[in-house]
């Protein structure tokens, strides 16, 4: 953690939330660190070493979370990396031509980081590099309509483990040309963004700001934070926003019809609904996983917004979408008396920042994220938020 991320954290109260969340100060968007704190990308270094500390100390939850991450899939050291140089991604993931073996060898490397860090086994981290080699000496480019989500969702993933490893580690010949695939084949695709539903463009700029950590490239940063921003206020709904939601700058969405239309048809706008919650809570929470994560990776580099608008939203969207996957009674204005559940494990980032953190009462989200645990992967960008997140002050 940065000194400077260490003073932003210890003045953001509970009282200091209070004016953010009626809409009466308006914070700018942070900018890039001048020194950019590695590894940084989701976890920090004091984060992971309170994970090492509580796994081996045989502690709960983290100790199941740890075994759960290690006995699955994504952590076999047998795993074969599927690497292809175009990754062709249609609607609901037809054609699939490299889709979910890009995503999962993504996981995987992540997976394997975090192993390698918190057991010492180098076989690991050995791993992690044989599956970013594998892909940065190949892949090109992302086709077709899911072509910028699917950069999103990997673009996510990489990153994390790219931290871990190059800044624990002792070797990584190929950093450079892992890189050089960061840039040219994922950041080009996601740091302008899309207009699509709002988790896409949420986990584009996941991937934006990730990566931007990487790179050091405080540009990119900078562009991928104003636009987390903005489409963070446009996805999820405060009463502070007046009687309709805010929109993405460019949007094309101006009147009340269009809005409700994106809305997915619904007029009543309360404190935490997000844009999907009509669609589904599934896509629900790749946005909310997305917005948590990026202002996780915010925090560790001192750009803090979990004591703006954003932990606001945050805190919220949690709330709202929990109380009724708990099996809370739809009410009739909400998505026509009927909702289609399924949040996933999404919940423990943000969680964390706002309760454990900073003391913030939660009990919707409480109750559903300790039910939850050990919060395994959604198998798209999501994985092991238990193990590195839970109880977590680091």
């Amino acid at each position: 953690m940065s000194a400077r991320g260490s003073r932003v954290r210890k003045v953001l109260t509970l009282a200091a939330l209070v004016p953010l969340a009626l809409g009466l100060i308006s914070t700018p968007a942070p900018a890039a660190p001048a020194t950019f704190t590695h590894p940084g990308v989701l976890v920090s270094r004091p984060q992971l070493d309170f994970v090492k500390t509580k796994v081996n100390a045989g502690a709960q939850p983290w100790k199941a979370a740890y075994d759960q991450a290690k006995s699955s899939a994504y952590a076999s050291l047998s795993r074969t990396p599927k690497p292809r140089s175009v990754v062709e991604c249609g609607p609901y993931s037809n054609p699939n031509n490299g889709c979910t073996d890009e995503r999962e060898d993504a996981i995987a490397a992540y997976t394997d980081a975090l192993i390698w860090y918190i057991s010492g086994d180098a076989r690991y981290a050995q791993k992690a590099i044989a599956l970013m080699d594998a892909w940065s000496a190949v892949i090109t480019s992302h086709t077709n309509s899911n072509a910028p989500l699917q950069t999103g969702w990997a673009g996510s993933s990489w990153p994390r483990a790219a931290e871990i490893i190059k800044y624990t580690y002792t070797s990584w010949p190929n950093s450079g040309r892992f890189a050089t695939m960061l840039r040219n084949v994922y950041l080009s695709k996601v740091i302008n963004g899309s207009n699509s539903n709002g988790n896409w463009e949420l986990s584009m700029m996941e991937a934006a700001v990730g990566i931007s950590v990487f790179l050091e490239d405080r540009t990119s940063f900078d562009k991928a934070v104003s636009r987390y921003r903005n489409r963070t206020a446009a996805y999820i709904y405060l009463s502070s926003d007046g009687t309709l939601p805010k929109t993405v700058p460019g949007s094309g969405l101006s009147t009340r019809d269009q809005i409700v239309g994106y809305w997915q048809g619904q007029a009543t706008f309360v404190d935490g609904l997000t844009q999907e919650t009509c669609r589904d809570f599934t896509h629900t929470g790749y946005g909310i996983a997305a917005i948590a994560d990026v202002a996780e990776t915010l925090r560790i580099q001192g750009a803090d917004v979990y004591g703006t608008d954003v932990g606001e939203r945050l805190r919220q969207a949690l709330g709202f979408q929990s109380k009724y996957q708990l099996g809370a009674a739809v009410p009739s204005w909400l998505c026509s008396g009927h909702l289609n559940l399924g949040l996933g494990p999404v919940t423990e980032v943000g969680f964390n920042a706002l309760h454990t953190r900073l003391g913030i009462a939660m009990a919707n989200t409480q109750t559903l994220t300790e039910r939850q645990r050990p919060a395994g992967s959604n198998n798209l960008f999501v994985a092991w938020q238990t193990l590195t997140h839970a109880g977590n002050t680091a």
